[in-house]
């Protein structure tokens, strides 16, 4: 997400970072890298010039320049005024006093539209318990009522549909009606695209928005396509007033360009934002988080709600006695380990701890389908070689390896990896430091 930009800014502050005192010719330096990291990112020129210019404006103050660590503030200066860039603090969803509240999804073909109205159904259903209807209004692209009924299912959401041969702005009120009937909390309207901003698109929108009457109207836009999304929300912001921006396709954008325009350009914040293909690859957009990642500081708070989404509490209670009484096993390794795929990829989680994307570990090439070979290992053993590797003879590492598909010697690895593991395990359980051959996996 966004990797070649933080990759060129994070180098165009390292030298910042490198020195101790500042002068004006430094942070000149570093403007001018900066510059060029937002234009080759695609970010909109004049967006571009006002950024470096408060940028600069602000490092080259007294506060700054004479500051005990001013590269450091400098730094602070180029996250905060990124999250300006972005919306600043942003804004949620607004709920309507009496259900349902309705949500009008807009956008061209080909934005991800569809699909973005069942994450934001599934988002509103795991996350704020809202029962979500969806409403089939894009009569024009084949297979789209289709499409939203299968994405609809898989999100948990009631789809109200009436094919294809009806008008949408009349399919939008009859389902606007159904969801008061069957009193659901939100109906989230998708309506249909264009290929490009057109009149016929913005009329059929209006006499929706007049019908439903809709609490929050969002613009879906493709990340991927950089200055257009930008310009297609300029457009429709100069001809259909829309509250918030959807952002699909983030998690294939290595370079931000519309995430860093969108807000300064059309003064309309990125509300959310879609990072992968699956229903849950869906979150709130935090612009001081999104600068926090852009620039290699982590962003412990998503990453730590992605944990207690997963994590019960009253295992984890339990997983911490195992721990303590050096009870772990197998079993409990292979659930803990479920448990952190479900948070998403692992490259993505390491770009998240503060430290480690600066320190190179957020561009390292994290295999997850090494999960899924310890998984298979794990899962082919009998529950009693779970709770006691010690078990584990030859002629039970053979039938091992052939039920999970791999090798004796990638069974023995993960048992001796996980007798290292119970060993330190034991030594922090008693206060004792493990050593660092230890942590290194015994290498």
């Amino acid at each position: 997400m966004f990797d070649a930009l933080s990759e060129r800014l994070q180098t165009a502050l390292g030298d910042v970072r490198s020195r101790g005192k500042l002068t004006e010719d430094d942070v000149s330096k570093a403007m001018r890298q900066i510059r060029l990291a937002l234009l080759e990112a695609d970010v909109n020129f004049q967006v571009v010039k006002r950024f470096t210019a408060q940028v600069k404006e602000r490092a080259l103050g007294q506060e700054v320049m004479q500051s005990l660590n001013p590269a450091q503030q400098v730094v602070k200066i180029v996250s905060d005024e990124l999250t300006d860039l972005m919306g600043g603090a942003g804004r949620d969803l607004v709920f309507g006093s009496k259900p349902p509240t309705v949500i009008l999804m807009a956008g061209l073909q080909g934005s991800g539209k569809t699909t973005a109205c069942a994450k934001l159904a599934r988002h509103l259903r795991t996350e704020h318990g809202q029962d979500v209807a969806l409403a089939a209004c894009d009569v024009y692209r084949p297979a789209a009522v289709d499409q939203l009924v299968k994405v609809g299912a898989q999100a948990g959401a009631a789809v109200y549909e009436q094919g294809t041969g009806r008008d949408p702005v009349e399919i939008a009120e009859w389902a606007l009606g159904r969801a008061r009937s069957d009193e659901r909390d939100v109906l989230i309207v998708d309506t249909s695209g264009r290929l490009h901003v057109d009149e016929a698109l913005m009329a059929e929108l209006a006499k929706i928005k007049k019908r439903t009457k809709p609490h929050n109207v969002l613009l879906v836009v493709d990340s991927m396509t950089g200055q257009d999304a930008v310009n297609v929300a300029e457009s429709f912001a100069e001809t259909a007033a829309f509250d918030g921006v959807v952002l699909t396709k983030v998690d294939g954008d290595a370079r931000g360009g519309a995430a860093l325009s969108v807000k300064a350009v059309t003064g309309k914040p990125i509300l959310y934002a879609s990072t992968g293909e699956k229903l849950d690859a869906f979150e709130r957009f935090h612009p001081d988080r999104m600068a926090q990642r852009i620039l290699g500081m982590g962003d412990v708070m998503t990453l730590v709600e992605k944990a207690e989404a997963q994590m019960d509490e009253e295992r984890a209670v339990e997983l911490e006695r195992k721990l303590r009484n050096q009870q772990f096993t197998l079993e409990d390794f292979l659930e803990q380990m479920q448990q952190v795929r479900k948070m998403g990829p692992l490259s993505g989680l390491l770009k998240m701890i503060p430290g480690l994307s600066g320190a190179g570990f957020g561009d390292m090439n994290v295999d997850d389908r090494e999960l899924d070979r310890v998984g298979a290992i794990i899962t082919s053993m009998t529950l009693e070689e779970r709770r006691n590797p010690a078990i584990l003879n030859g002629s039970r590492r053979r039938r091992i390896a052939r039920g999970s598909g791999t090798s004796v010697q990638a069974v023995n690895q993960l048992v001796k990896q996980f007798s290292q593991m119970q060993k330190m395990m034991r030594q922090l359980s008693q206060g004792r430091m493990p050593s660092l051959s230890q942590l290194a996996g015994g290498r």
